[in-house]
């Protein structure tokens, strides 16, 4: 086949694929106004908050109406679609997928929108601000916000002799509790008090609760650092108390999460680290089950880094090649207000990005803990993933490392080692195409680090967002055993 041949099937592939994958779109007209789509990951009452916010603006004016479609996938479609030059005008994107997106030019930047709406940092809690941006662009606005707190079973506290008001503060608090609730019979777990393994969703991110960073968002990939390497060996001394082989035993009992069987919804574990969004499956699969949420416990010795959390959060975008995308943002826009935002994060049983929160949306709120997992976000101490277009790799490199370091096949400082070997290369080749193309962010002028910095003196939970700080470094001691 000829190199021209080549190229004419792949332009014939990217323009017929998304009938292929989704079929038709189904054309919508509504006479006086501009109608754009909008792909969305969301279903169930996700969806469904979702669409009463789209209802509510194509309700509030005339100008512009709202298509939601939902989409499997989306991440993917979108790519395909957009080279295809056949994509949605809006899409709900992950915060993750915008670095990469934004480097291969599959998104449109909204910097010029965002000035004109007189939309900027100040209106935002920091953190999720800074996960809209990227090589100093805006590229995304916020839609659901979510941070991670520790979740605990009262009742099964109370039934270890423990106080179910109280959860641990500290690593080796952690330890002692999960140590009394643990139940072992004839040598296999019955139940477990608390393994960082699960649910095994942030296994990249230990470093974080130990003062660790994962790169220096300059040049320099930091995994192996003293604070990841405490953070693993922290991991390991759980595998190493209850033995591997008996964990992976008792983990294979475990049901789907989205369901009764749920390792802590069945109380097979008592305590685990999890999102906002468990209310939601607590509400559904255990609504007797009797929980409280805390921040998640600190390295003792260091009540620098209380309240640390990792938060994350959905976005919208405007794909590159969308016909709308005036009237995209105009609607970008109206879920980023006070009253967009509280329509959707109140249906999704989430708190808000935004500064301004109303009374009534705190009041009213589903969720019992709702304050704390906002407040966490204004922590100096809440972290986001690396801004990197490289995340998606180090991410499956750091949690390999993860799963050797808990199996026992490598120590931490190997794994990360092997782990920093591989990805600074990838890195510096990174870089090096950046400052070919003249990228400011590689000249070293790219956005300052939101999120990351030393608490101040006496920042307490409930206290408004501090002002954007360079982390120092810190000693991490003695790791306390489980």
């Amino acid at each position: 086949m000829t190199l021209r041949n080549a190229l004419w099937c792949l332009g014939v592939v990217a323009v017929i694929a998304p009938l292929i994958i989704w079929g038709p779109i189904p054309e919508t007209r509504v006479p006086g106004r501009t109608v754009i789509s909008y792909w969305e990951k969301w279903t169930g009452f996700e969806g469904e908050a979702m669409q009463a916010t789209v209802d509510a603006f194509n309700a509030s004016q005339d100008r512009v109406f709202v298509k939601l479609l939902t989409v499997s996938q989306v991440d993917r479609k979108v790519l395909l679609a957009t080279a295809g030059n056949e994509p949605p005008d809006v899409v709900g994107l992950w915060s993750y997928n915008v670095d990469a997106y934004a480097d291969k030019g599959a998104l449109l930047p909204l910097d010029e929108y965002c000035a004109d709406a007189d939309i900027d940092a100040s209106d935002y809690v920091p953190v999720y601000w800074e996960m809209c941006q990227h090589r100093g662009r805006t590229w995304s606005l916020p839609t659901t916000p979510a941070t991670v707190a520790l979740h605990w079973n009262k009742q099964l506290f109370r039934e270890a002799g423990l106080d179910p008001e109280r959860p641990p503060e500290t690593l080796s608090e952690l330890a002692e509790y999960a140590g009394k609730l643990t139940i072992i019979e004839d040598g296999e777990v019955v139940r477990l008090g608390y393994i960082p393994a699960e649910p095994g969703w942030w296994n990249w991110a230990w470093g974080y609760f130990f003062g660790a960073e994962l790169w220096d968002e300059e040049s320099q990939i930091t995994c192996d650092d003293p604070g990841n390497i405490a953070a693993f060996e922290w991991v390991a001394s759980y595998a190493e108390r209850y033995g591997v082989q008996q964990l992976q035993t008792f983990r294979s009992g475990f049901g789907n999460f989205s369901s009764p069987a749920n390792p802590f919804l069945s109380g097979k574990v008592a305590m685990v680290l999890q999102g906002v969004w468990m209310h939601n499956f607590i509400d559904t699969h255990a609504p007797d089950l009797e929980w409280g949420a805390a921040p998640f416990p600190y390295p003792d010795g260091h009540p620098e880094l209380k309240y640390t959390t990792i938060a994350d959060m959905d976005v919208l975008c405007i794909p590159a090649s969308s016909q709308h995308p005036d009237e995209a943002f105009e609607f970008i826009r109206y879920v980023n207000s006070v009253e967009g935002m509280e329509i959707l994060c109140m249906g999704q049983r989430k708190h808000s990005p935004l500064r301004e929160v109303t009374e009534q949306f705190t009041r009213d709120h589903p969720n019992p803990y709702i304050e704390l997992f906002a407040d966490l976000g204004s922590s100096p101490n809440a972290y986001i993933r690396p801004r990197m277009g490289l995340w998606t790799e180090y991410q499956s490199e750091l949690t390999n490392a993860f799963d050797r370091v808990w199996l026992g096949e490598v120590t931490p400082e190997a794994a990360l080692s092997e782990v920093k070997a591989r990805m600074q290369p990838k890195l510096d080749r990174e870089i090096e195409r950046w400052a070919r193309r003249g990228d400011r962010y590689a000249q070293g002028l790219g956005p300052e680090r939101l999120g990351t910095g030393m608490p101040p003196a006496g920042w307490e939970l409930g206290d408004p967002a501090p002002a954007t700080g360079v982390r120092t470094g810190i000693d991490i001691l003695a790791v306390p055993s489980p």
